[in-house]
């Protein structure tokens, strides 16, 4: 492990959520205006993951009154509280920048949902 690492390995969090391309999550950022500090929630799709260790960054797509808002997350931000995983989605892409050009429907993704009972322990 060469010095870069190692000072990286100190600033990691110790409980990172599992995220995906294509999920839909639910961003819980802190936000600082003057002295007041408040929390401000950004739900969208995950488009693009990029870096790895304390670089490890997401972005996030969402449509806000008609208009495309993406937003970059460093995962191991000390801003960022929480990321809530809303709905995860089958994607045969590693960036899915094309959602920039559909609109409506044309821009969902297909679902991916839990099969029932999975959750449930076997008794045996």
């Amino acid at each position: 492990m060469n010095l870069i690492d190692q000072i990286e390995a100190g600033e990691l969090k110790k409980e990172v959520p599992e995220i995906h391309i294509g999920d839909t999550v639910r961003v819980h950022m802190r936000i600082v205006e003057g002295e007041k500090e408040r929390i401000q929630v950004i739900e969208g799709v995950v488009i693009r993951m990029h870096g790895g260790g304390a670089r490890k960054t997401l972005t996030v797509r969402k449509v806000s009154f008609g208009v495309g808002v993406e937003r970059i997350f460093p995962l191991h931000s000390p801003r960022v509280e929480k990321i809530e995983t809303v709905k995860r989605a089958r994607v045969r892409r590693a960036k899915l920048y094309y959602l920039r050009d559909l609109r409506g429907k044309a821009a969902r993704l297909k679902e991916i949902r839990p099969k029932k009972g999975a959750n449930k322990l076997k008794k045996g």
